[in-house]
């Protein structure tokens, strides 16, 4: 028997709690909130919560060194031409500045997600969304084909959920904290609009942009290999620290000799005791008196805290080599290096970030195929489907490097316009704006008017046609 739309609005809600506590999980990695997981309880009553705020965060690196390379430019049709309404709309709802923001929380959370949608009398919007707030279920059997997704947000004491299917949209809400069932929305809504609609687009608006997949399992953190090795860090620097206040200096001790002390006097200056002279003075003062012959001075030598650093640089390591973050990123030794060696070092990191923009690349031209669909435009839609994604190069390079590349393609006839589109940040919109600069060079050199390419000579003024 197939279930209520109501029903499947509770179950996928389940599914976003249990997701998001899987989110949280990384996400405070990411953010370096971690207590002291290695610690013997020794160690953690002896030192209290000193260490409780204190995170040496390796993991922020890792996902930020690859999501600061994946920078998607446009879109481009089957044909090979570049999609200039994909752009505009890109634009326009400033995915090219929230795209990363999307794409860093699949590297931390193991998926986010992508709205294609048209609100009442408005353009089409495209929005990213958190894993703590949507959910795309897909057909069983079918790793690509979206049965139905939803989106829940709260604000005040209500909480809204909308459930998309590809033949109708559900909106529900309910309030906070009182355990009520899911009802049917009544606020945020026009008066002429209906809680629930028909789906124009026939297909669940809702994208998956998921990290990692496997054919079989589910989308993992990027911080998930890395965090035993955090862990370790973290107590390895709060033993060298604490080492470092007890052990760091030389000790010396005095042997043969009882501890200071000084009379207790009553008020008649009778002694009725004796009690241990506070040892702050002498260490102040630097002074001290040795009354005894058999007394001597002995000293045990500071702690060599070397053998904590060369073990966090190991686990350090470790982790580059784990997540092909380059050695640079971590440890920050480069000194002299040639600029093959940094090619040599980064491979890894260039691999890992073309590899995923292959998957990301699929999920969001997905989304523009949507977005396409939602304009009425269904030719677009069936050329964006099979297009691709342009990626700004995950190679970071020199301008005397690009240069070069770039003047050695020009030399067995490679076209202005596909050496350009290899400049990285040069966008399609720029690009367009060279080529008519050349047609207008082009035209003048045929015109005659070959002064207006270099401009008015020194001296000489412009004089206004009447």
């Amino acid at each position: 028997m197939a279930e209520s739309p109501i029903e499947t609005v509770t179950r996928l809600r389940g599914k976003i709690t249990q997701r998001a506590e899987y989110a949280k999980k990384w996400g405070d990695y990411y953010d370096g909130c971690r207590p002291l997981k290695f610690a013997s309880p020794e160690f953690s009553s002896q030192t209290g919560g000193l260490f409780d705020g204190f995170s040496d965060n390796w993991t922020q690196v890792v996902p930020d060194a690859t999501v600061e390379r994946l920078v998607p430019m446009a879109f481009r049709l089957a044909d090979g031409e570049i999609d200039q309404a994909a752009g505009r709309a890109w634009r326009a709802s400033e995915c090219d500045v929230e795209v990363g923001l999307a794409l860093l929380e699949s590297l931390i959370s193991g998926r986010s997600y992508a709205l294609v949608w048209m609100p009442s009398g408005e353009d089409v919007e495209i929005t990213f969304e958190s894993v703590s707030q949507a959910v795309v279920e897909y057909v069983p059997g079918r790793r690509r084909q979206r049965a139905a997704g939803l989106k829940v947000w709260a604000d005040g004491s209500t909480e809204f959920a909308t459930l998309f299917t590809p033949s109708m949209v559900y909106r529900y809400e309910r309030r906070i904290g009182g355990g009520e069932q899911w009802r049917q929305r009544r606020t945020g809504l026009r008066r002429s609009e209906s809680a629930h609609q028909t789906n124009p687009l026939g297909v669940v608006p809702l994208v998956e942009l998921p990290n990692r997949s496997r054919l079989f399992g589910k989308p993992a953190s990027e911080i998930a290999s890395v965090a035993p090795l955090q862990d370790a860090v973290n107590t390895l620097w709060a033993h060298m620290m604490t080492a470092s206040d007890y052990l760091a200096l030389p000790a010396r001790v005095i042997l043969g000799m009882d501890r200071p002390v000084r009379e207790i006097l009553d008020d008649s200056g009778e002694v009725v005791g004796e009690e241990d002279l506070p040892l702050d003075r002498f260490r102040s003062d630097r002074l001290l008196w040795l009354e005894r012959d058999t007394a001597r001075i002995g000293e045990f030598s500071a702690a060599d805290l070397t053998s904590y650093t060369r073990v966090i640089e190991v686990a350090v390591q470790h982790i580059a080599a784990q997540t092909r973050t380059p050695p640079h990123y971590l440890l920050g030794q480069i000194v002299n290096i040639s600029a093959d060696a940094l090619t040599a070092a980064e491979s890894g990191l260039v691999a890992k970030v073309t590899e995923k923009q292959r998957y990301f690349g699929a999920a969001l031209r997905e989304v523009m195929r949507l977005e396409a669909l939602a304009t009425g435009d269904e030719r677009r839609a069936e050329a964006l489907a099979l297009g691709s994604v342009v990626w700004r190069d995950p190679q970071f390079r020199s301008d005397a490097q690009y240069a070069d590349a770039l003047t050695k393609l020009k030399a067995i006839n490679v076209p202005d316009e596909a050496l350009w589109e290899r400049i990285p940040g040069v966008t399609p919109d720029e690009i367009e704006r060279w080529k008519r600069m050349r047609n207008d060079q082009a035209a003048a050199i045929v015109g005659g008017e070959l002064g207006s390419l270099y401009g008015v000579k020194p001296g000489e003024e412009v004089s206004e046609a009447a």
